[in-house]
């Protein structure tokens, strides 16, 4: 049925490949520009959508938020310490949404590992390590992750 919103996937972030030694090339103007992208932007949408998830629920089932984060909001890795801390700030946000909006609307997140992509193709290094350390032995694929949020949301 068209004119209702039962899910919301925030998928949208950005990256930049800082080494984690080098502090001063995590300017502030890196800080904010991650900050807005991976943390701001997810909340804003989750807000401007409350009231269409909400009404989701009265039509028996609940409304639905699936973030996508990253595994560097778990660990301490990722391409940089900029976006490995909005990844956790969006897992924190995640879970106060999850709180705050329940019962009516559902509140989850991914944190995937590496995904290979167009973004991710020339991290030779990140690919080579996924390669020798990870139980698969690759990158996740962008399906893996689909199926993973396509869990969530049903």
């Amino acid at each position: 049925v068209w004119g209702r919103l039962d899910v919301l996937v925030n998928n949208a972030g950005i990256s930049r490949v800082i080494p984690h030694n080098d502090l001063a090339a995590a300017t502030p103007d890196v800080w904010q520009q991650l900050h807005e992208v991976n943390v701001v932007a997810p909340f804003r949408l989750v807000a401007e959508a409350q009231s269409a998830l909400r009404e989701a629920a009265s039509r028996g089932r609940p409304g639905c938020v699936v973030n996508v984060s990253s595994h560097a909001g778990v660990r301490p890795k990722g391409a940089s310490i900029p976006y490995a801390a909005t990844k956790a700030a969006l897992n924190h946000v995640t879970r106060l949404l999850a709180l705050s909006l329940a019962p009516d609307i559902r509140v989850n997140a991914v944190a995937p590992g590496l995904v290979d992509t167009p973004l991710t193709a020339e991290w030779t290094q990140a690919q080579q390590l996924w390669r020798e350390r990870s139980p698969m032995r690759r990158a996740a694929s962008p399906a893996d992750i689909a199926q993973a949020v396509s869990f969530l949301v049903a």
